[in-house]
């Protein structure tokens, strides 16, 4: 009797939580219905965009939690890696292709060797010396790990991009001055592909200084529920920040840099007809395709210089 009962008190012990089905699923999917209200009482029309993303991210985790399973099986190298190259190709199609506003040739693989050089080589790198994976590309540990870094890192380069495809149209006029003036390829871009990266890293640095202090992170949240240890999880926690933070890095500063060196080429010659502008269906530049003719070069520099010399000339002549 006394067995029975410690087994009864044992499975209503509080904390103890059952599985979830896809009814619990159900009726988190339902609070979105608040975001509809509020959509509709102020007539954002978000409406459809909240169900779409609602949808999306059930199919998206449902098609992933079965990948993973059988990939979590493995022990295979090859199929880790190709795996992680499945989701880095993902989020380079996300950034270049499906929410990008500006673009231009080439950008789906520079978005894609920024996010998934980067976050391989710190991934590797984290999860061989940081987090002590043995070996490195544990499928169950470095697939997760990995998944982190991409989202992350498709962010800053996306910002990164963008900031830069708008400071040629905003700062034209400077860049081709300094072309005028004799500047090189790289000091002509050096003041965009800065404020580029800072713009694009300061989220991710951000995110580190308030770790911990206003929320519990997701990863470290994770890892309570399932029972872990707190100070294991908030160690862990540590290790995916700073690993978020260099992965954010490196993958900024190389797409910055390519895409900047697109827009100005090896003359060096501004570009900006090479910008394909999505949102109004149209090139930036002369609108002539993406080609330049020389004319049309000699006569903007030559506009360049009027506006200088008259900047360095006294107004009285």
């Amino acid at each position: 009797m006394s067995l029975l009962a410690s087994s009864e008190l044992g499975a209503t012990k509080p904390g103890t939580t059952d599985p979830l089905s896809w009814g619990n699923v159900a009726l988190a999917a339902s609070l979105l219905g608040v975001n509809v209200v509020i959509s509709s009482a102020l007539r954002l029309r978000l409406e459809s965009q909240i169900v779409v993303a609602g949808v999306r991210c059930f199919v998206q985790l449902t098609l992933l939690g079965l990948v993973l399973k059988r990939v979590f099986a493995t022990e295979s190298a090859v199929v880790v890696f190709g795996m992680a190259g499945v989701l880095g190709g993902m989020a380079a199609l996300e950034v270049s292709e499906w929410k990008a506003k500006r673009t231009v040739r080439g950008m789906f693989w520079i978005t894609f060797a920024s996010i998934f050089g980067s976050a391989i080589t710190v991934g590797l790198i984290g999860a061989a010396f940081a987090m002590n994976f043995d070996p490195p590309y544990i499928a169950s540990k470095f697939i997760p790990t990995l998944g982190m870094l991409f989202g992350n890192t498709m962010v800053g380069v996306s910002l990164g991009m963008d900031a830069v495809l708008t400071s040629v149209d905003t700062r034209r006029d400077v860049v081709e001055a300094m072309l005028c003036f004799g500047a090189s390829r790289w000091e002509a871009v050096r003041p965009i592909a800065v404020e580029a990266a800072r713009t694009a890293m300061v989220p991710s640095i951000t995110s580190v200084s308030i770790t911990g202090l206003i929320s519990i992170p997701g990863m470290m949240s994770g890892q309570i529920l399932g029972g872990a240890d707190v100070m294991d999880a908030a160690r862990y926690q540590q290790v995916i920040m700073f690993m978020i933070a260099a992965s954010v890095a490196l993958g900024v500063v190389f797409s910055v840099i390519a895409v900047a060196f697109i827009v100005v080429d090896r003359q060096p010659q501004i570009r900006p007809e090479r910008i394909i502008n999505r949102a109004a269906g149209s090139v930036s530049g002369n609108g002539k395709g993406g080609q330049r003719t020389p004319h049309s070069t000699r006569s903007c520099r030559s506009i360049v210089r009027l506006k200088a010399w008259k900047q360095v000339t006294p107004m009285a002549v």
